[in-house]
């Protein structure tokens, strides 16, 4: 369970802290995407014997798994936020 914070008035202010993390999290889509579309074939490790490529995709599974922690990790911080404002615009 992801540690969120409480908005008060003597803490970070609601809309800089919703940014940051809303840039966080797009920043985390722009690199995943980029990772998606990078080479990654088979060619590139033949030389260093059949393991190789097998390493190398396991590896970039074990990436994609952390990306998928951390986007966790951002949407949950996005949307305590969202809903923190909210309950401001209902008080």
């Amino acid at each position: 369970m992801t540690a969120l914070p409480t908005i008060h008035f003597n803490g970070s202010g609601i809309d800089n802290l919703s940014e940051e993390y809303t840039a966080a999290l797009n920043a985390l889509h722009y690199a995943r995407e980029a990772l998606v579309h990078s080479t990654l074939h088979m060619r590139d490790f033949y030389p260093q014997g059949d393991e190789a490529y097998i390493q190398a995709r396991e590896e970039r599974t074990e990436v994609f798994r952390k990306y998928q922690e951390i986007e966790e990790y951002l949407t949950d911080w996005v949307h305590h936020l969202y809903l923190q404002r909210q309950l401001r615009i209902v008080a």
